[in-house]
């Protein structure tokens, strides 16, 4: 009879701890189920991350790398619009009915002018012309493989609602997911989640830097430039007129602002006075109103320096993004799914490659650190770059992180970040976002009140503020990469 009376007990007991754990975590066999899906799909995922990664194609050129994915998607059977406003390599992948709509954003362009095999050690690819610097091979398919999975759980009745993946191309300076918001792509949808590679494991708490870029082109008159330089007017003298009054200017601007700039074209021959020149202009602030001011005085710089070498010029607006918006109540919930997920363990053959790429660096950190996750820490302002993920902060509720899929101090935009994304230092930090936006989409699905409380926060935060893109009404730059 005791016996008896302990096994009952028991088994009230243990069944009053079931309850109370599925109490405080009632979402917790659905994000065991997306958790063991991407874990399966980590072969294929690291596949095509380092056939894209091969591809290495450029902003509103990633033919490959976009099909790619949309294949993926419509095989997963997403519903697929390819080609969304006017960008031939940008697309909306749509599953499920109803709400709530999460969006997922995918990236895939690489940047021109580096390359780099997956070595630890200096070494381009001959013939090759661009690189993943900034890691955006492990960015989409990490995205891609967050929304399959998300879209399973649907599929099977675990979640209700719908999942959308916006292929993104051209983040690197053309401002790709710029157009999607003007185009009005996510009105429809409640929040947005997205990623970016690094060297740490953090979600992001720090804004973004307001950025405008344009290309001034200068007309002159040739002539030869020893026998008739009276004649000639060089567009050359132009630019670099333009430029030293820009670099004058830096004494007499807000210290935050960051202005930089590459001739992109300047003439051939000496012995000839080059009658066109073009320089590309970034201009960045943590505000978006400085960044107009201070972009406006570049241009006056501009017409002067056309003025005073009797040369003529027009400028093409190639790009423009605002500051990023920080989604507290969201940035909370995703913290919970990346200390859940965790970081990245190396193996022996992977701490070898990364001891030997550390010191090329400027500033290497401990290799340890790919292993931890970084608490919450807001910073108001933007202090680091650009992204065009700031404009769709400004119009859904955004959250996104950064996972280590360089080594420890690997600086963005270098050889040793293609070299560290072209190994499984890269896919294993991919494989930490996809996991941690797929448990955060799965939040945001389940539990209403996390979602009112973020878009309460969306509201206060952008106030009587109406969207407007810092780029006017110009058409995608599908030729800025030229």
């Amino acid at each position: 009879m005791k016996k008896l009376l302990l096994g009952a007990v028991m088994l009230l007991s243990f069944g009053a701890w079931a309850q109370k754990k599925a109490k405080l975590d009632p979402t917790a066999a659905t994000k065991d189920a997306a958790l063991n899906a991407l874990n399966n799909s980590y072969e294929a995922d690291k596949k095509t991350a380092l056939q894209i990664w091969d591809f290495a194609e450029v902003g509103y050129k990633e033919v490959k790398s976009a099909a790619l994915h949309v294949q993926h998607l419509r095989d997963a059977g997403f519903t697929v619009e390819t080609g969304v406003a006017d960008i031939p390599t940008a697309f909306v992948a749509t599953y499920g009915s109803g709400s709530p709509v999460i969006g997922i954003l995918a990236e895939y362009d690489a940047l021109p002018g580096i390359n780099q095999s997956a070595s630890p050690e200096r070494n381009p690819i001959a013939g090759k012309n661009a690189g993943h610097a900034c890691g955006h091979h492990l960015f989409g398919t990490a995205s891609v493989s967050a929304g399959i999975a998300i879209k399973e759980l649907i599929a099977s009745g675990k979640l209700k609602g719908t999942v959308k993946v916006y292929g993104s191309p051209a983040e690197e300076g053309g401002s790709g997911k710029v157009f999607l918001v003007r185009a009005g792509l996510f009105n429809d949808v409640d929040a947005v989640i997205h990623w970016h590679p690094d060297d740490v494991n953090a979600v992001t708490t720090t804004s973004a830097l307001a950025n405008k870029s344009a290309k001034f082109k200068f007309f002159g008159v040739s002539a030869h430039a020893a026998a008739a330089p009276d004649q000639g007017r060089s567009a050359l003298d132009a630019v670099e007129a333009m430029n030293n009054m820009v670099n004058m200017m830096r004494e007499h601007i807000p210290q935050e602002t960051r202005i930089h700039y590459v001739i992109t074209a300047g003439g051939k021959a000496p012995n000839v006075v080059p009658d066109f020149a073009e320089v590309y202009y970034y201009v960045r602030h943590p505000k978006r109103k400085d960044v107009v001011e201070i972009f406006d005085r570049v241009v006056k710089a501009a017409e002067g320096a056309a003025l005073g070498t009797g040369t003529s010029m027009k400028y093409d607006i190639i790009g423009g993004t605002h500051d990023l918006l920080i989604n507290k109540t969201l940035a909370e919930a995703m913290q919970t799914n990346l200390d859940k997920v965790g970081g990245v363990q190396y193996t022996e053959a992977e701490m070898a490659f990364a001891k030997k790429l550390q010191p090329t660096m400027v500033a290497p950190v401990d290799i340890a650190t790919a292993a931890i996750v970084k608490p919450l820490t807001y910073i108001n302002e933007g202090n680091s770059g650009s992204t065009d993920v700031g404009d769709v902060s400004y119009a859904k509720p955004t959250v996104g992180l950064r996972a280590a899929t360089w080594v420890p101090g690997t600086a963005a935009h270098s050889w040793q970040a293609i070299a560290s994304g072209g190994t499984e230092i890269g896919t294993k930090g991919m494989l930490v976002a996809s996991k941690t936006m797929a448990l955060t989409a799965i939040d945001l699905m389940s539990n209403p009140a996390l979602l009112a409380k973020a878009v309460e926060e969306f509201k206060a935060s952008i106030g009587d503020y109406k969207y407007k893109a810092l780029l006017g009404d110009i058409k995608p730059a599908l030729n800025y990469r030229d």
